[in-house]
């Protein structure tokens, strides 16, 4: 079983976010700007590749926040040239070291190639194990180096072409944007996990690629397209030219790029994100209604389904809790006093607000459950008579393989408690969650394809894709009775 103490605690984690330009004099700089906007996708490091004027692609990456690797100015006077990508990271394949920072950057003998990704390969173990038998030598532990040993292993005449054959091999969830000295790449698996979208740049007319289009907004890109399951788009001095490299697709976007990844500004397949998750927070005020005085909501990205649940319920939407924007976004501690210290830097309730009140705590998701008890905690210290807790998504009992670092049960507090077990840990006077049907409803997103055009596997366990090198995992869980599943669509 799970623990509940913090210094277990995970929040859930987006693997990165990716930005990239072709044809700007300033593309560095705004891959910057770009990925400043992403940085919410990715704390762990970050780095941009430019090609300068001499063709010649340039390399500056490291550790930490953005603003931390590009601190010397030095870095960014390094990056010249009309065409750049960038990257911010979160692990979930791979260590945590430097070799590991993207975008990747080869030299090849005959051509360079720099490499961001976004998402999980789940057959990523199966295909290094082929390419080191074939004498491979992999530099990183990340899923995304065995692209490029695909590509170059490719007998097809073209460099498009041997793209789009390594593209085939590869399963699971990804976006990746590559650069070489003559044209930029964006390429998304065939059921379109992950958010990426094209701009256009309003003066020179460059080109932008980004995770989500706050990042577009950011250097000021018109929205020209989601880029779209199974598509590879090319952009060179001639323009944008599309193209597929596999027809066998479907549209299954992750919901919890709805529920809790995603920026509230952003926009995803024509749904935009604050309105989905007001809706989120209406649908679960229909659903489990409860006699209250107050809503409070976690911040931050749980404040728009606070705001829809408070306007449904006809309740006060008021700010019980207050987030300090200025602490890390984690803290392990070696005592109990200091643990529950740190959590009050990063949050803290306010009297004045909830004394004597009966409040509904609205929040995106729970996964271990310790975060949820400290802040009903906090709140019952601060004088609240009663905290009635609202998820505004389903219970999240089901691994992720697709680009969320959630790939065993072991994080998941629904997979091992029942609701009212989860109720009696976090110590609240209720607790319940959006139904999955209610989730769809709340995204209501625009497709006419087949099924519903969302992946929602973490809550119902209905994998659109195949796991693969997880599958023997998967199959462990269900004999032992800890999560049923069904692995195909």
């Amino acid at each position: 079983m799970p623990t509940t103490t913090v210094e277990n605690e995970k929040s859930l984690n987006e693997e990165c976010g990716i930005f990239g330009i072709w044809n700007d004099q300033k593309a560095a700089e705004l891959t910057f700007y770009g990925l400043h906007a992403l940085q919410h996708r990715g704390q762990e490091g970050a780095g941009i590749v430019a090609k300068q004027a001499d063709g010649r692609l340039w390399q500056e990456r490291g550790l930490g926040l953005l603003s931390e690797v590009f601190s010397d100015p030095r870095r960014m006077l390094n990056l010249t040239g009309e065409a750049a990508i960038g990257h911010v990271r979160y692990a979930t394949a791979g260590n945590h070291g430097i070799e590991n920072i993207q975008p990747f950057m080869v030299n090849f003998s005959d051509m360079q190639i720099a490499l961001a990704h976004n998402g999980n390969i789940t057959n990523a173990q199966t295909l290094k194990q082929e390419l080191e038998d074939e004498g491979a030598i992999f530099q990183s532990s990340s899923d995304t180096e065995i692209l490029l040993h695909l590509i170059r292993r490719s007998k097809a005449p073209t460099f498009d072409e041997k793209l789009k054959e390594a593209l085939l091999r590869l399963r699971g969830g990804f976006a990746f944007i590559l650069l070489t000295p003559n044209a930029m790449y964006a390429a998304l698996d065939p059921h379109g996990f992950r958010p990426f979208v094209i701009g256009r740049l309003p003066e020179a007319g460059g080109y932008v690629v980004a995770s989500e289009t706050a990042a577009l907004e950011t250097v000021r890109a018109e929205f020209l397209q989601d880029v779209q399951p199974g598509e590879l788009i090319r952009f060179d001095n001639a323009g944008m030219h599309l193209s597929k490299y596999t027809e066998q697709t479907t549209l299954n976007i992750d919901a919890m790029e709805y529920v809790y990844f995603a920026r509230p500004d952003s926009n995803i397949y024509g749904v935009n994100v604050h309105r989905a998750r007001k809706r989120m927070g209406e649908a679960i005020a229909t659903e489990q209604p409860v006699d209250a005085d107050m809503v409070v909501g976690v911040p931050n990205s749980s404040l728009s389904a606070a705001m829809g649940y408070a306007e449904k319920a006809q309740l006060p939407n008021e700010m019980g809790l207050v987030k300090n924007q200025y602490i890390a976004r984690s803290f392990i501690e070696p005592t109990q006093e200091r643990r529950e210290r740190a959590v009050r830097m990063k949050l803290s309730a306010v009297p004045a607000i909830v004394a004597g009140q009966r409040v509904i705590l609205v929040d995106d998701s729970i996964v271990r459950g310790t975060t949820s008890k400290y802040i009903i905690k906090m709140l019952r210290d601060a004088g609240a008579s009663e905290v009635h807790v609202r998820i505004a998504s389903p219970a999240f009992k089901y691994p992720s393989f697709y680009g969320v670092d959630m790939q065993t049960t072991d994080e998941l507090m629904a997979a091992h408690y029942s609701k009212d077990e989860m109720c009696d840990i976090i110590g609240a006077d209720s607790l319940e969650f959006l139904s999955v049907e209610g989730l769809v409803t709340s995204i209501d997103l625009p497709y006419q394809g087949a099924g519903n055009g969302l992946t929602t596997a973490y809550f119902d366990g209905h994998y659109p894709s195949p796991v693969y090198d997880y599958q023997d995992s998967l199959a462990e869980l269900a004999a032992a009775n800890i999560v049923t599943f069904d692995p195909e669509p």
